[in-house]
């Protein structure tokens, strides 16, 4: 598999504010503040509940290097979240896109005897072994959004809903086109790495819910999560498509590729539907003049909120909105879906591509 983390590019401050924002939500009693689009700057845990400082925790922390937006969002959020809090002494190691060199770090890790690890896989499959070495050392290890497939490998899972992303992303295609009274129409999709399975669960869900319109998938290729690839496979299609209806596209990263080879060629006569939420994404669907009307989220505040539960694993605590007194196996955010109407509101947390 080529370069199967490769995925995303730079975050802006804001990014990094709205997982505060959110992550916050996940473990304490005070409502979450609205975030605000001028906010630049992590704000300090706030006072009270779950984030009053507790016992003295080292948490390991791994990730895919950050070549691309999205992962450079989950590292930057992950860095930001942990500073904030006295009690946590927090050691990332050395992000990396080969498979190998992770686990050689993770086992890092394992040998400094961290409180609790934080890891998101290259690829859940070839890691699920070293994981599992951790969790056999007493070492808990909350699994960041590639899957391990051994639940005995991960204490705790969290996500963003593929399958979800990819019923948003039909839904909003297919009430579009059944509104707009379109017999039989061509529609793209261009996905991500389509062997990993987070790629094939986005599929899964958008071809279900085309389904309950009477649709289905004309067309499909992976772009890699890559721009290059994004703007080589739209090409591709457009090519081979004289008339589109819409497209989606699973990763607003390689959609800057996709962007400009739809400029490129000057078809217009589509609409396209982004995935993840970046802030440029975002902007094209706040002009009106793209053909990028919507996006559907895979938002990268999930890493803060990664820290924050693993935080309050390593110290025994549960989640203080919860009545039971300990976190969650699995936790897996919603997918929504951004437009025009609401982007504004979205906005703060954009990444950049």
């Amino acid at each position: 598999m080529s370069n199967p983390l490769a995925r995303r590019g730079f975050l802006v401050g804001g990014a990094v504010i709205g997982a505060g924002a959110l992550a916050t939500a996940c473990t304490s009693n005070e409502p979450a503040a609205q975030p605000s689009p001028a906010a630049a700057q992590p704000t300090n845990a706030p006072a009270g509940g779950n984030d009053q400082p507790g016992k003295q925790i080292t948490m390991g922390f791994s990730a895919p290097a950050a070549d691309h937006g999205w992962i450079a969002a989950i590292a930057k959020n992950a860095q930001a979240t942990a500073g904030q809090y006295s009690d946590v002494e927090f050691k990332p190691v050395e992000p990396t896109n080969d498979i190998n060199a992770q686990i050689s770090a993770v086992e890092s890790l394992i040998a400094a005897k961290v409180s609790v690890l934080v890891l998101l896989p290259n690829d859940g499959q070839q890691l699920n072994q070293v994981a599992r070495q951790a969790t056999d050392a007493g070492i808990p290890v909350v699994n960041l959004d590639r899957i391990f497939p051994d639940k005995l490998s991960y204490r705790t899972w969290i996500g963003g809903d593929n399958y979800g992303m990819g019923v948003a992303a039909g839904h909003y295609i297919g009430r579009k086109l059944k509104d707009k009274g379109v017999a039989d129409p061509v529609i793209l999709e261009i996905q991500g790495i389509a062997t990993l399975p987070l790629t094939q669960e986005r599929s899964k869900g958008f071809a279900e819910a085309l389904k309950t319109y009477g649709f289905s998938v004309t067309a499909q290729q992976d772009a890699q999560f890559k721009v290059e690839n994004g703007n080589a496979v739209a090409t591709n299609l457009l090519q081979a498509h004289k008339k589109v209806d819409a497209i989606w596209n699973h990763d607003d990263d390689q959609g800057v590729g996709v962007l400009a080879a739809i400029k490129e060629a000057g078809r217009n006569e589509f609409f396209m539907v982004g995935g993840a939420g970046s802030a440029n994404a975002m902007r094209e669907i706040q002009s009106g003049t793209s053909v990028l009307e919507a996006t559907v989220t895979y938002s990268p505040t999930m890493a803060s909120s990664a820290i924050k539960l693993a935080r309050l694993i390593a110290q025994g605590k549960g989640m203080s909105d919860l009545v039971e007194n300990q976190v969650p196996q699995s936790i897996t955010l919603a997918s929504e879906t951004i437009t025009k109407e609401n982007v504004a509101r979205y906005l703060p947390l954009g990444f950049e591509s």
